[in-house]
């Protein structure tokens, strides 16, 4: 009989305490800490080798003797990777999935996580398994047969327990395995419910196994709580290779995929998905949707050049000036550091003269989407004083630099990838800093150069 014991681990970043208290020590929060039950089984593997269907075996875990080897001696041959069929998750992997790899994808409920994934999985030329703990056969049939119903190489199963996910696995010998949810999974060898702690934990370190012992991508679809962290222990997004975010406002029709964390690529690259009733669409110019088609020159409006990764990208930067009616001027910022803007606006009051101290400021990146790039700086300036002074800024022009405390513009990095982006969109003119360093080169896009902020107001407005 195996021996029972009580543990006690924090719902919130999953440390593990050996008695009940009010605070967690690690996270610091209150009347988070809850007691599991845990049963000591005997540690199993997933053995290969040793059972020709793949089933886990109790024997003891084989030791392997790893010997030190020098560093030029590693093999320094690229991985292969299997291609998604999808540009935009492609991207943000890195290229594809790694043969043995652990993806994590979270995001608000109802955001499209399911989606994606099935999306994906149906149009995989490769044998995959597509494990569902939340829905029936006959729910994602029906979005199949919506977002993609020619599919003739994914397999369904609709199962909780691991034990039994891995005998489906064994028996059809899948190229990618999919499980949507992490937190629905349950294990035999730990006694607590499906989305404990423990659980989680567990069921991670079988997956883990599994995937490194055959070299079988596994992408694992999480839930997030109520702060945005995908749920159960923090040691989970320790534990996989690479940790995908969905984002996105309900109310609006894009989703923005990003990656907090990737063993084998950057955690710079963005992707971008438009939500159709037919499941989610590339988007492989995401300019073209950040840039409103209007034909009227407002004020108050200005173009950026901004970079997620390596993709350059053509935001609308909006800005709203009046008069404040109720005495304390209002800051507001969607999509931009409202502690930036502040700066900003203490700039041009301080360097360029202008009076903004009394007045309400309002300031919206389109699309819905999040921007931290100090390049968008110099296009928050322009908007900011367009909608001051009520003069429209023409519509061909393009801003890319960083506005310093003492009013320079300041350089960014790879401007010339930020030009060639203006330029395929049409744009006839850029502003950016006189202090840039371009590689000779013919652009056909006029580049302006200034120094200060002064010098802006007085190339814009006169």
């Amino acid at each position: 009989m195996a021996k029972t014991k009580t543990t006690f681990f924090c719902q919130n970043c999953g440390a593990q305490f050996a008695k009940w208290q009010g605070q967690c020590t690690s996270c610091k929060e209150w009347n988070t800490i809850a007691e599991e039950i845990i049963q000591k089984a005997e540690k199993i593997s997933w053995d290969v080798s040793s059972n020709p269907l793949g089933h886990q075996s109790s024997v003891t875990e084989r030791s392997r003797s790893a010997k030190p080897i020098l560093v030029s001696e590693i093999s320094s041959e690229k991985e292969a990777r299997l291609d998604t069929k999808n540009e935009e998750l492609n991207r943000v992997l890195g290229g594809g999935l790694v043969p043995g790899s652990l993806t994590l994808l979270g995001g608000e409920p109802g955001i499209g996580k399911s989606t994606l994934m099935l999306q994906v999985a149906l149009q995989l030329p490769y044998k995959t398994l597509y494990v569902s703990g939340e829905e029936s056969a006959q729910q994602i049939k029906m979005r199949a047969a919506r977002v993609y119903p020619e599919a003739n190489s994914c397999y369904i199963l609709t199962e909780t327990k691991t034990q039994n996910i891995f005998r489906n696995i064994a028996e059809m010998q899948p190229d990618i395995v999919v499980i949507d949810s992490i937190q629905t999974l349950h294990t035999d060898h730990i006694e607590s419910s499906a989305g404990s702690i423990s659980q989680i934990r567990e069921c991670t370190t079988e997956l883990i196994k599994f995937a490194k012992e055959t070299a079988t991508p596994v992408i694992l679809i999480g839930h997030i709580t109520k702060d945005g962290n995908i749920a159960g222990p923090k040691i989970l997004e320790h534990m996989v290779d690479t940790v995908l975010q969905f984002e996105g406002d309900r109310n609006h029709i894009y989703r923005i995929l990003r990656a907090n964390k990737n063993r084998f690529g950057s955690t710079n690259e963005l992707g971008i998905y438009e939500m159709q009733g037919s499941g989610l669409r590339e988007v492989s110019n995401p300019s073209e949707i950040l840039i409103s088609k209007n034909e009227e020159e407002l004020s108050g409006t200005a173009i950026a050049s901004t970079l997620e990764g390596m993709r350059p990208l053509m935001i609308e930067i909006q800005a709203l000036v009046s008069t404040a009616v109720y005495g304390t001027p209002q800051r507001s910022a969607t999509g931009y550091n409202a502690k930036r803007l502040n700066m900003i606006l203490a700039v041009l009051e301080k360097r360029a003269g202008f009076k903004l101290g009394a007045k309400d400021v309002f300031l919206n990146v389109t699309g819905g989407i999040t921007v931290d790039d100090p390049a968008i700086d110099l296009a928050v300036v322009a908007a900011v004083l367009s909608s001051n002074i009520d003069i429209a800024i023409d519509k061909r022009m393009c801003f890319a630099a960083e506005i310093g405390l003492a009013g320079e513009v300041r350089p960014v990095p790879r401007v010339d990838q930020r030009i060639l982006e203006a330029e395929k969109l049409g744009f006839e003119s850029i502003i950016i800093s006189k202090y840039c360093k371009l590689p000779k080169a013919s652009y056909g896009i006029s580049i302006i150069k200034l120094a200060k902020v002064n010098d802006v107001v007085q190339h814009l407005f006169g």
